[in-house]
């Protein structure tokens, strides 16, 4: 990866932990509150419109500004202070939400509000997410991007698990206003810790002066121009597409379909997949974490596509249960990796826009994927849609690796991070 930190004399050996510690906790606390409000909110549209069309409305205002604003978060992750910018990103998500609670506290609750209000979190969330990306290997060394990725990933994953039961908890005994004003406490503090984590400086190329609009053509010049980073996208954008998106839609209609109605069904298969998510993100950062990048991607990959398949194979809801753990096992082992190779891959002045791609890949092939399994799954079996967007799955996976030009891409991923893995860099400049 190219050197373009300012050279300086080394920090403590000890520094770049104190700033990761608190980089990732301010970040978990802010993620954390973050997560109630978005579960809070859906339960409450949920409880209150019994409506698909208003759940349809809450998915779109959550995640399509996020995808779209994305581009643009990463030009300014590219040209801005990312530190500054997270803490702008998180303040006006703060902002918005203490807005709607006190709205919401003196009556106005109707549903164009609280959208209003969610939409503007998603582009918030859309500046946030590529500039905590591009910030990471800023303040953690080469040789500790892939352990400090797993960690992330099985906080994620634990956070995942808790809001859920933090949020009903609070819907329950108090409101959703309550919701709101812990989200902004959570985010105060996440600000707080940031502002104690020192950040080396990153010199950026060219014309600061240049316009966004080239910043992000330069941004997808870089990603044609580098055939890694464009088959980790195509690769990533299909994983998702082919595995979450049928998953997410598909797994909830069948089992009330086949296996009952009763609530509780549902909600052990979110904490079974939240629980093997967790679990395998422990497993990144600890026995896998010196694993190669490349394999660990594609046998996660692999195995996803497998234990979708043997869901929709599953004859009996214990079965489909395990299918479900194992498939939350093997998630995290293609996420971590992908973006160990992303962050040791790239130019770190390209990082933002290059992860802005990352995250409309991320953010939009979900959501593109619902619209077309959403459909399918009132017309055709269910077992049917899983088997084969699983099979699909290890089609082109296996194309994508056998063809001449993806073996080569996969020989530069393991050079790459051979490289990365001799290096050992210490002279950071903190801001």
């Amino acid at each position: 990866m190219p050197a373009h930190l300012e050279d300086n004399p080394s920090a403590p050996p000890d520094r770049w932990a104190r700033n990761t510690v608190l980089f990732v906790t301010g970040q978990t606390v802010s993620l954390f509150g973050s997560m109630i409000v978005q579960f809070t909110v859906m339960w409450h549209i949920t409880l209150e419109t019994r409506s698909g069309m208003a759940l349809g409305l809450f998915m779109l205002a959550a995640f399509g500004p996020q995808g779209v604003m994305s581009i643009f978060g990463g030009v300014l992750a590219d040209r801005l202070d990312r530190k500054k910018l997270i803490i702008a990103a998180d303040s006006l998500i703060a902002a918005t939400t203490l807005i709607l609670a006190i709205l919401m506290s003196i009556g106005l609750t109707d549903l164009w509000l609280i959208l209003t209000a969610v939409a503007i979190r998603s582009v918030g969330a859309g500046v946030q997410t590529p500039t905590v990306q591009a910030l990471i290997p800023q303040i953690v060394p080469q040789e500790h991007l892939m352990r400090i990725n797993g960690i992330f990933q099985t906080i994620n994953s634990a956070m995942a698990l808790l809001a859920p039961a933090a949020g009903a908890a609070i819907y329950a005994s108090a409101d959703i206003i309550a919701a709101f004003y812990l989200d902004v406490l959570t985010a105060v503090l996440g600000i707080g810790l940031l502002l104690f984590v020192g950040v080396p400086t990153v010199q950026a190329n060219g014309d600061k002066r240049q316009s966004y609009r080239r910043e992000l053509v330069e941004g997808m010049h870089y990603i044609r121009s580098n055939p890694l980073i464009r088959w980790l996208l195509l690769i990533l954008t299909l994983f998702f597409l082919l595995s979450q998106a049928p998953a997410m839609v598909v797994s909830p209609l069948l089992i009330a379909e086949s296996f009952g109605t009763e609530p509780w069904k549902l909600a052990v298969m979110q904490m079974l997949l939240s629980i093997g998510t967790m679990l395998g993100g422990i497993l990144v950062a600890t026995l896998l974490a010196k694993n190669s990048r490349i394999g660990l991607l594609l046998g996660s990959a692999y195995a996803v596509a497998a234990f979708t398949v043997t869901l929709g194979l599953s004859p009996n809801l214990w079965l489909y249960y395990l299918f479900t753990f194992l498939f939350g096992v093997a998630a995290p082992a293609f996420s971590a990796p992908f973006m160990t190779l992303i962050q040791q891959t790239v130019d770190p002045e390209m990082l933002g826009r290059v992860f802005s791609y990352v995250s409309i890949a991320m953010t939009l092939s979900t959501p593109a994927g619902v619209i077309i399994f959403g459909p399918l799954a009132d017309v055709v079996s269910l077992q049917g849609l899983l088997i084969s967007s699983g099979t699909a799955l290890i089609v082109v996976l296996t194309l994508a690796t056998a063809l001449p030009s993806g073996r080569a891409v996969i020989r530069a991923a393991h050079s790459n991070s051979a490289t990365n893995e001799s290096k050992n860099p210490t002279g950071r400049t903190t801001q």
